[in-house]
């Protein structure tokens, strides 16, 4: 117990010898305790700084101990001061907590009593993810865009999904179709499930989206740059938008496959859902950098799965691999054509007046 006061195990016992024989040197303790000598000069010199041996004043060589009522009691004082300190700090520090969760309540609960909060910064957007997690209760619907999750991000779900999980907070996770070319963030998804939450993929979409029990959502600013910042949306009528876009897409989205590529057209003239995409897309006019993040997948990648289309479809254009796609049943058109895929209509002079100009 005397190392409560401070002193190591070697100098108690150290200090316990030169008790017994009062005035003995520093060669006899060597012996007495058979330690070596290097190891019974640092026990002594910490015996000397806590003022527990002093060297003798009649008898230089030898040492003396200072009485444990006067050597120990001024160490146990020592301690029970420092001891009374310590708590007077924890005590001042306790309010100053007390003060400081109580001012920060008080901004959140201005914050949550507007309908729209904005959030800038990777941190403080973080921060309040963290914030929103902790007070979810039932369901968090999210969005997860990008394809291949990076290794932070998964290593930051695991515990946030197991705190969730102990909750009773159950997770419905939408993933790209590009996850399955990164084997880890696959692994990561079936955890998910194993986890007891669900999980689908899909070949697009819109940006990331956190939704907390279908009350409170949080968007990006900008889609394609999550540092612009974020919106937290509290509104009733966002929500609802927000949540009937979730339950569309995660009706159309296909429940986590054990297969490493699933999806495959059954039939040559069919597409699958990132195909689709990909034309529907390009319809738009978006460029290749924009097509392929919203497939999660790199540029080359992109422009390989754009090329191919165009191969099956005989189009030199895109915008004409668009009108070919419609015309064959792929991105639909009118009804007669819808019902019978892959038969085109009346070949288009591509020469005429009326015909898209090629490039």
């Amino acid at each position: 117990m005397l190392e409560l006061l401070g002193l190591g195990k070697n100098s108690v016992e150290l200090y316990r010898a030169v008790l017994a024989h009062p005035g003995i040197s520093v060669e006899d303790l060597v012996d007495t305790l058979k330690w070596p000598a290097e190891r019974v000069r640092s026990a002594l010199d910490e015996c000397v700084r806590l003022s527990l041996i002093r060297p003798s004043w009649e008898a230089p060589g030898t040492l003396r101990p200072v009485p444990p009522s006067v050597g120990l009691q001024a160490l146990l004082a020592r301690q029970e001061a420092e001891f009374l300190e310590r708590q007077r700090q924890m005590t001042d520090a306790r309010v100053e907590v007390s003060r400081l969760v109580h001012d920060y309540a008080a901004v959140q609960r201005e914050s949550s009593q507007t309908e729209t909060e904005r959030i800038e910064g990777i941190d403080e957007i973080r921060s309040r993810i963290e914030e929103l997690s902790h007070n979810c209760h039932d369901s968090l619907l999210a969005f997860h865009p990008g394809g291949g999750q990076s290794a932070a991000s998964r290593a930051a779900g695991r515990p946030l999904s197991g705190t969730l999980q102990s909750r009773g907070v159950v997770m419905h996770t939408i993933y790209l179709d590009s996850i399955y070319n990164d084997p880890e963030s696959v692994d990561y998804a079936r955890w998910l499930l194993r986890s007891g939450n669900h999980v689908r993929t899909t070949a697009s979409l819109p940006s990331r989206m956190l939704i907390f029990d279908r009350r409170q959502a949080v968007v990006p600013i900008d889609p394609d740059d999550s540092a612009a910042g974020a919106m937290v949306f509290r509104s009733a009528g966002i929500l609802a938008n927000l949540c009937e876009l979730f339950d569309q897409v995660w009706d159309k989205a296909v429940p986590l496959s054990g297969e490493k590529r699933p999806r495959q057209p059954a039939e040559e003239n069919e597409l699958t859902g990132q195909e689709q995409t990909v034309l529907r897309l390009l319809g738009e006019g978006l460029t290749d950098e924009v097509v392929a993040r919203r497939l999660g997948v790199s540029v080359r990648t992109g422009r390989r799965i754009t090329a191919e289309l165009m191969g099956r479809l005989g189009a030199k254009s895109r915008f004409q691999a668009g009108m070919r796609a419609v015309e064959y049943g792929w991105l639909g058109g009118d009804e007669d054509r819808a019902a019978h895929p892959g038969e085109p209509a009346e070949p288009r002079d591509e020469n005429s007046a009326d015909a898209p100009e090629q490039g």
